[in-house]
């Protein structure tokens, strides 16, 4: 009985080591940042905030969410690619249809155009996909080829029946050239706000921004450069739209609100480690040259959205 006492007495103390071993851990664990403010001028007014920063992007992260912004990155560079304007694109005509890459820009564009008021007249031409066989089938309803060849017997002023067998053709050649990748005429064109924002979205947390909401915002690029006097300027990006799940973050007053998908948070602090933030709830992005990094654009002209920060 002493023995399976003492072993049990052993194991406690172990277990409760351990316990304290882990709590002196995560209190002392090394923040690089740590900031309360409160929310001013939205609609939820006064809610109290926490910032926690782990660590700080890189200098090779700042300049990969700059080039995502610049449109000038890898998947800005590569277009719509293979899940933009499709395989095949759906041109005119050929193995397939436009560029592997292409923007199928006449597959696209013909439907789009003509889908809200074409005459019954052209039915003939609208249904030869589905005439033309396998190969209608897949490269007309996959990438458009029928609509843009349709398109190309009306410039060329052919009969109704050419025009329709013109199609017919053409989308027999497109076969598997169409929209392998989701059609250009459903890919949203890319922008330096959506770059940004799957950027953003793949990039590793760095820290969290907290609200009274459950779950915190996500902190993907973190920047700071040193002001005069000893102030701080410093840059935070959110791969989520400050109240993007309740109606706390609406601007208040006369500033036009941007649709920006994530949250650019730019902190200006004194030499106390205090002062103001501002949000790209109403500010713009932009890229400030001297600094190579994003910034808020007109940022003293912007209202105040972080009101109280203080360092921790």
């Amino acid at each position: 009985m002493r023995i399976k006492k003492s072993i049990s007495m052993k194991r406690m103390i172990y277990g409760l080591t351990a316990l304290v071993g882990l709590s002196v851990y995560v209190l002392a664990q090394d923040y690089a940042l740590r900031l309360t403010a409160t929310s001013d001028n939205v609609s939820g007014v006064g809610e109290p905030i926490k910032i926690n920063l782990l660590k700080w992007s890189t200098d090779a992260e700042r300049d990969q969410f700059v080039a995502a912004w610049m449109l000038t990155g890898p998947a800005a560079r590569g277009g719509a690619g293979r899940g933009g304007g499709g395989r095949g694109g759906a041109g005119a005509g050929g193995a397939g249809g436009g560029a592997r890459g292409g923007a199928a820009a006449r597959g696209a564009a013909a439907p789009a155009a003509g889908a809200a008021d074409t005459p019954a007249a052209d039915a003939t031409a609208a249904n030869a996909p589905a005439a033309a066989g396998r190969g209608g089938g897949r490269g007309g309803n996959r990438g458009g080829a029928a609509a843009a060849a349709a398109t190309d017997a009306a410039v060329l002023d052919l009969p109704a029946d050419d025009a329709a067998t013109a199609a017919a053709v053409a989308a027999a050649r497109g076969g598997r050239g169409g929209n392998r990748g989701g059609g250009a005429a459903a890919a949203a064109p890319l922008t330096p706000a959506s770059s940004l924002f799957t950027a953003l979205q793949n990039a590793p947390a760095l820290g969290y921004l907290w609200t009274s909401e459950v779950t915190g915002y996500s902190i993907r690029y973190a920047f700071h450069v040193p002001q005069a006097l000893g102030g701080e300027r410093i840059i935070l990006a959110m791969d989520r739209r400050l109240g993007s799940s309740n109606a706390l973050w609406k601007p208040v007053g006369t500033a036009a609100p941007t649709n920006y998908e994530f949250t650019l948070v730019e902190l200006r602090l004194n030499a106390k480690g205090e002062g103001e933030g501002k949000a790209s709830l109403t500010g713009n992005v932009t890229v400030n040259d001297e600094l190579k990094s994003l910034v808020l654009e007109g940022y003293d002209t912007l209202p105040v959205v972080l009101k109280a920060v203080k360092k921790k």
